[in-house]
């Protein structure tokens, strides 16, 4: 298929590396984008919500986007997207310019999620304002929809309202909804004018029959093989219903383990040899018993 939009692929909401000290482990930052990209990423997302986007400042980000920024010269194609949606719609115009003046391929902003009763009204200005000040004219912005996480998400008639202002600039929407109908309804909706990165592994065959060009994923950290297998068999016209199904068993079981960052970071480290990287508070450690059945019940599945 030769119409997908220049962001479409599979992507990794990737995982922060953390030393123990909660500082960034910026020495394995080359590893995990070569590990990333050897496995069929077409891509990365930094400081989503897999990344704990949240938990870090402006400042911080920036010495791990410029790390992340240096060590993507080694891979050549591999694009880099960065979270920058905050509360604050300074702090997200900040962290959305230094993204673009990085080189970062594109942007995943959250809505201002502390207002939860914000109207359609409210987020198309606060949107507006943000593409205008801070994304190229040739950049592209993605909102994040996760309405069970942010408490805020995007209307259709938003959506439409804000790719009818900003054609190119607006590109879609990373939806992590994970509502099936949802995914569908937007396809109806919308066809391939709105670029739809899909967030939940368990429906992407289903997502990409409806019109989404890709997906962004937590278990992309250690499933990527597989998603970008469903990729391909449907880009090639075929059926990728097996791969699927293998994916969906691998996302129902590290659901069982959730919040992502701790399990994906646990099992990195114990099946692929990385660093043993923490979290950030109010996230917590896994759990050494669990971490011992996980492992396991992930290790017999992906056999």
């Amino acid at each position: 298929m030769t119409d997908n939009h220049p962001l479409a692929g599979v992507y990794a909401a990737a995982v922060t590396p953390l030393r123990d000290d909660s500082t960034f482990d910026l020495e394995a930052v080359p590893a995990l984008l070569h590990f990333l990209a050897s496995r069929g990423c077409h891509g990365a997302l930094f400081f989503g919500t897999t990344g704990e986007g949240p938990s870090f400042s402006p400042k911080e980000r920036e010495v791990l986007m410029r790390s992340v920024r240096v060590y993507r010269q080694q891979l050549p194609g591999f694009k880099l997207l960065a979270g920058t949606g905050t509360p604050s719609l300074s702090e997200s115009i900040d962290l959305t310019k230094l993204s673009f003046d990085l080189g970062y391929d594109g942007v995943v902003v959250l809505p201002p999620y502390y207002f939860r009763k914000a109207t359609d009204e409210g987020l198309f200005n606060w949107f507006s304002e943000l593409i205008k000040k801070a994304v190229p004219s040739k950049g592209y912005l993605l909102g994040y929809h996760i309405p069970g996480t942010s408490g805020v998400g995007f209307s259709f008639d938003l959506l439409a309202r804000l790719k009818d202002a900003f054609p190119t600039q607006f590109a879609g929407i990373k939806d992590s909804s994970h509502d099936e109908s949802f995914a569908t309804a937007l396809g109806e909706r919308f066809g391939k004018d709105l670029l739809v990165l899909n967030g939940t592994d368990s429906y992407f065959h289903h997502a990409l029959k409806n019109h989404a060009q890709g997906a962004i994923t937590a278990p992309a950290n250690l499933i990527a093989q597989d998603l970008r297998e469903i990729w391909d068999l449907y880009q090639a016209g075929k059926d990728p219903s097996e791969a699927q199904a293998r994916v969906t068993k691998q996302r129902h079981l590290l659901e069982k383990y959730m919040p992502f960052p701790p399990i994906l970071k646990s099992l990195l480290h114990k099946l692929h040899g990385f660093p043993k990287w923490t979290v950030r508070p109010p996230l917590e450690e896994m759990d050494e018993k669990k971490l011992v059945v996980a492992l396991q019940e992930f290790s017999k599945i992906t056999e």
